[in-house]
């Protein structure tokens, strides 16, 4: 950790739970240069205005009055740079997610963990800190002195992040933390293997790469006109590992003319929101959809199938007889059926084809751009699969009865999901045909 930075920021603290305040507040005031304290989003816009020489913000997330992520929106329409770091209790993939979209530089979960917080409150203001310290140590990249160069050397490897020099034409320095990702010994090397940097950011239709430049124009200038949550990059490392970093450009002298760029390695912090909306949207024992996710999903698909007119088909099926597998077979032989049963629908549909776990026993699967007779035809698909599926320690075979409607003219969300609800039921009831259309 590097302690010549928390000598020299000043930091806004805003938190409204008093014991936390206090407690947190003691420790950092005795590390950094100034730290001034806010109970609130409110009380700490007005105190960032009267203190202008604030560098660095550390929020709770859900505070009386006004709540950080919409403190540090507000923060944002005047100031891309001032870095911030948030501390909540709340794992959200939403409020992480926010935090991604109004340029949060770091997340610190509560408990607060004081060496963590003062970790993730280093690496959020380096990249300003080198730029104040490069000014200092060198007048212009073009006609410095050695002493300077050696000065700014020193510098840049210190740094945690990967940090480069150019003036668009050519990289003029490269640190230590560059050379590792790449394992290369020198920038030289790194031309000689690897090419250019922009050739580096993997083709991830979620983040900026080479096939989004402009032939016109620098890489760098275009994705400094990107908005803080679109500047994101991938890469892979010496390891074959992917790494996500944000990228962060100072303009040294506001000349257009030098930069320092700066990758700050985000992949935890993606992960987690990932993960999190992973867990939010997703049946834990199946992997399919929830009903939550699928509610939202069908919302916005029938809304856009009656807008273009397209037709649009629903199943609902349910195994049979999954009440009695439960009391005749352990938990973990029927947890073995419902997650076979997935895996079969899964692979008997299309891939912009939506399955969600309806309820224990029932797979509602949602069809865009399908008739009946096509949906009829996805039955049949898994109903073959079925007759052929073994399952370890299940001596049965299993069988399902299925539901199944399109979309009319007049239906809404509650209509069509009743009328297949029906036909289900009609099915279930059916001493021939489990299969019932309407």
């Amino acid at each position: 950790m590097n302690k010549e930075i928390l000598k020299s920021i000043n930091i806004l603290y805003v938190e409204d739970e008093v014991e936390v305040r206090e407690f947190t507040s003691k420790t950092i005031s005795t590390i950094v240069n100034k730290l001034i304290v806010a109970e609130n989003g409110l009380e700490a816009l007005k105190k960032l205005e009267e203190n202008p020489d604030i560098n660095l913000i550390v929020t709770d997330i859900n505070m009386p009055k006004m709540g950080g992520l919409e403190m540090c929106a507000q923060v944002r329409k005047t100031d891309l740079e001032i870095p911030i770091v948030i501390t909540s209790a709340h794992s959200d993939p939403t409020f992480l997610k926010q935090a991604i979209d109004v340029g949060v530089s770091s997340y610190a979960l509560k408990p607060i963990d004081l060496y963590h917080l003062l970790e993730s409150m280093v690496k959020a203001v380096e990249p300003i800190f080198l730029k104040n310290k490069l000014i200092k140590v060198t007048k212009d990249l073009e006609n410095r002195v050695e002493e300077a160069i050696t000065q700014t050397k020193q510098i840049l490897d210190a740094q945690d992040n990967i940090v480069f020099l150019t003036d668009l034409s050519q990289i003029v320095h490269v640190n230590k933390k560059f050379l590792d990702f790449f394992n290369v010994d020198s920038y030289k090397e790194f031309l000689e293997k690897k090419g250019t940097v922009v050739s580096q950011f993997k083709e991830d239709k979620r983040f900026f790469n080479k096939t989004a430049v402009d032939s016109d124009s620098h890489w760098i200038l275009q994705i400094k006109k990107l908005s803080e949550s679109d500047r994101v990059v991938k890469m892979e490392n010496s390891k074959g590992e992917d790494r996500i970093f944000t990228v962060t450009i100072d303009d040294y002298e506001n000349k257009g003319e030098h930069f320092v760029v700066c990758l700050t390695d985000i992949t935890t912090l993606k992960e987690k929101a990932n993960l999190l909306e992973y867990q939010a949207s997703h049946d834990q024992l199946t992997g399919l959809f929830n009903r939550q996710k699928l509610n939202e999903i069908f919302h916005k698909e029938l809304k856009r199938d009656k807008r273009y007119e397209n037709e649009l088909s629903i199943i609902l099926f349910e195994i049979d007889n999954f009440d009695l597998y439960l009391k005749e077979y352990k938990e973990t032989i029927t947890n073995d059926v419902l997650k076979e049963v997935a895996d079969i629908v899964i692979n008997s549909v299309r891939e912009h084809d939506i399955v969600a776990r309806w309820t224990q026993s029932e797979i509602f699967i949602l069809l865009p751009q399908t008739n009946i007779e096509g949906a009829l035809h996805v039955v049949q698909k898994i109903k073959s699969c079925f007759d052929d599926c073994e399952i370890k320690d299940f001596s049965k075979k299993i069988s399902a009865s299925f539901g199944v409607t399109k979309l009319l003219e007049n239906d809404k969300e509650d209509s069509i999901i009743k009328r297949v609800e029906e036909a289900l039921k009609t099915a279930k009831n059916s001493s021939e045909s489990k299969i019932v259309s309407n």
